[in-house]
């Protein structure tokens, strides 16, 4: 019989960090309490309790004098901030990788993006995530509630959401949920959030469990992680989940061959051996010879457990450490030639300066301050100096170089950086990783200049990678895929009145051509580019204008798009209607001179008519003999036919008629009294008078 010990059971970094702080300030004899049970570990707890560590349950419970320590899951951000204004003194033990779901959040829903988290909504970590984010959120623990929660957010919401998951999340529930069609349709930001412990952690004991008769899972009955381990195992074999090695009496395991032993992020190494002896001991009772021990612990038949103390335990725990040759570190100084970190460990960290980053122009100076946390490799533990010797650079490359191959087998589209132009193409770099992109893969015309790429951030696809060679990339293939979403997108969805925002791309007789993006092309025909007249749109747009448009026509099936560009309060008609009542007066500019009046604008656009008859008191012969082309002249608006677009304005309204003069004319044997005639009555009198004497003459003539 024998017992398969998983490498990565025990502490995990973020515990190790939490209780390396309670154990400072224990050795300083400064009085410390925690916010609830620091760790989800029963036994440790009652530890930290008989020496001296209080829990309480509420702030307000704080005794005096004593610090406050928070736990590794955090705690909701208005606690902290009420913390803050009482002047509670506290130091923040949340992990590193809880810590930076939570700025994660907080940036990406200020735009109101909804936050979707995997995990259990009561977990003390889920409640500290929720606290932070600034949009709703939402929790789903399985794919059958991510695809209820799914079906109300695509009937609320126009706006991708954010997805982020509680770092002891099963990673094999997280990829299944995150297949659910309608989720991937609203193109969510996706955020690998899963510690990386959390997850080699349960892959490893899912190997082991494929291996073994029976699973012994150890930790806490409320740790999430250790639940998710438990849940995991027991899909493949027989498993018990234990808080200590006085549980095993109750496990029967004779006839098993081989036994499989992992424990949760919150387990004591102390109480890892417990079991570990307990269960040799049962196993020796039961006349089984062999005892097999893989992974970090040492051997623990012929040991004592009551000599192990609290301090080796906590020792052993931090070797841990290097089972994923990955720790997060804390930068502490920086100097020209290093940086100083603290990985939780009495070694000190040190980054050489060539091991920062693969960017040349990186300066660790400007990008880096005390506080800031790095995830970084172990290069070399040297325990006669004291140090150990990290890499950022590499693991950066390792990261990037997966996720640059993985990119080439999904099609995925990737960012970067033209950096460099050589004689067959560019180099683009992309977060640390040189690609190569052949130029009749950069959009770039044949006869043009790849000079012209240089700097300019772009789109692009992998087409090849070897792990050796490198990797190939395609701008082009990116676009064109691009181009096909937006195009399918806006056919999806358009419709006629849709206002959106495009760029003049070409000009025609007839009308500019705009693009809406993605390469869907619309046309604004002449007549809707101005209320006034034009004789070509390069009168009011040019090629590269970026211009609001309005959708007026849709075909589908010749994907034809017909855009409108005038705005309604534009219409010199509205205009007309709101600044220009009847019987105002304004100045207007002569345009045009008939035989029967004269045009007038008055604005831009719009033009009225000065009737012959509206020009003087006088009469006139034609309108050219009073006013002239480009003349101003003040007038008063009589009358507005909106329906057939007449307008009609008057001169002669504004000018003070003239006095009539009266005569008197007495007419011989006819009448007594006086016959009023004006001058104008008398002059026509006197022609017709004139006419008739020359029609006596010629009778007489005659």
């Amino acid at each position: 019989m024998s017992i398969h010990l998983a490498k990565t059971a025990g502490f995990c970094f973020g515990v190790a960090r939490a209780v390396q702080a309670v154990e400072d300030f224990i050795a300083k004899n400064i009085p410390v309490c925690t916010l609830g049970p620091l760790i989800h570990n029963p036994d440790f707890v009652h530890e930290l309790e008989d020496r001296g560590v209080k829990v309480v349950e509420d702030i307000h419970d704080i005794p005096d004098g004593y610090t406050l320590i928070l736990r590794t899951h955090g705690v909701a951000k208005e606690i902290i901030d009420e913390l803050i204004q009482n002047n509670i003194p506290f130091y923040d033990a949340t992990c590193p990788f809880v810590e930076k779901i939570r700025r994660i959040v907080s940036k990406e829903s200020q735009d109101g993006s909804p936050v979707i988290i995997a995990g259990d909504q009561k977990h003390p970590e889920v409640v500290g995530i929720r606290s932070c984010c600034q949009s709703d959120s939402f929790v789903f623990s399985d794919n059958e509630e991510l695809s209820v929660l799914m079906d109300g957010y695509v009937n609320k919401y126009d706006i991708s959401p954010i997805v982020v998951s509680q770092t002891t999340f099963s990673a094999p529930e997280l990829k299944k949920s995150l297949k659910n069609p309608k989720l991937l349709c609203t193109n969510p930001k996706i955020f690998d959030t899963i510690c990386s412990a959390t997850a080699l952690r349960q892959e490893e004991a899912v190997q082991i469990a494929q291996e073994c008769d029976i699973m012994i899972v150890v930790g806490g009955s409320n740790s999430s992680n250790t639940a998710k381990l438990t849940s995991l195992c027991s899909a493949i074999c027989t498993t018990y989940q234990i808080e200590n090695a006085d549980q095993l009496h109750s496990i029967d395991f004779k006839s098993m061959r081989n036994i499989g032993l992992t424990a949760g992020a919150s387990t004591p190494v102390r109480i890892i051996k417990e079991v570990q002896k307990t269960m040799s001991d049962i196993i020796n009772e039961n006349a089984v010879p062999a005892v097999e021990s893989e992974g970090h612990a040492p051997e623990v038949a012929a040991e004592a457990t009551e000599d192990w103390t609290f301090e080796q335990g906590l020792e052993e725990s931090y070797k841990n450490l290097n089972y994923s040759q990955t720790v997060i570190g804390v930068v502490m100084h920086i100097a020209p030639n290093e940086i100083q970190v603290d990985i939780g460990r009495k070694q000190t960290g040190i980054i050489p300066l060539d091991e920062y980053s693969a960017d040349p122009t990186a300066d660790p100076m400007k990008d880096l301050k005390v506080g800031d946390e790095l995830e970084l490799f172990i290069m070399k533990t040297n325990d006669v100096e004291g140090t150990i010797l990290l890499s950022k650079k590499r693991l950066d490359e390792k990261k990037r170089r997966e996720e640059i191959e993985q990119a080439a087998k999904d099609g995925a589209i990737l960012e970067g950086t033209v950096v460099e132009v050589i004689s067959k193409g560019l180099i683009v770099y992309s977060n640390g990783f040189r690609v190569f992109v052949p130029a009749s893969l950069s959009t770039v015309p044949r006869n043009g200049r790849l000079e012209e790429m240089l700097d300019k951030v772009v789109s692009f696809k992998v087409i090849e990678f070897d792990r050796r060679r490198g990797a190939v990339g395609s701008i082009r293939d990116a676009v064109r895929e691009k181009n096909k979403e937006c195009q399918a997108k806006f056919w999806e969805s358009a419709a006629v009145g849709d206002r959106c925002t495009g760029t003049v791309v070409s000009l025609t007789d007839f009308g500019a051509f705009v693009d809406l993006g993605g390469n869907v092309v619309g046309m604004i025909h002449r007549s809707e580019l101005s209320w006034k007249r034009i004789k070509h749109p390069s009168e009011i747009v040019s090629i590269g204008d970026v211009v609001d448009v309005y959708i007026k026509g849709l075909d589908t099936e010749k994907k034809k798009i017909s855009l409108g560009y005038k705005k309604t309060e534009d219409n010199p008609w509205e205009i007309l209607k709101r600044d220009y009542p009847v019987g105002s007066d304004f100045e207007v500019k002569i345009v045009s001179l008939t035989t029967f009046g004269a045009f007038a604008e008055i604005f831009p656009g719009m033009e009225g008519l000065i009737h012959i008859s509206e020009i003087s008191h006088e009469r006139i012969a034609k309108p050219q003999d009073v006013l002239s082309i480009g003349e101003t002249v003040r007038v008063q608006l009589i009358k507005v036919d909106f329906e057939k677009k007449h307008i009609s304005l008057s001169v002669k309204a504004l000018l003070e008629a003239p006095v009539k003069e009266e005569v008197v004319v007495e007419e011989e044997e006819v009448d007594d009294a006086p016959v009023t005639m004006s001058i104008d009555e008398m002059i026509a009198k006197a022609k017709e008078n004139e006419a008739a004497a020359a029609a006596e003459s010629a009778e007489d003539a005659e």
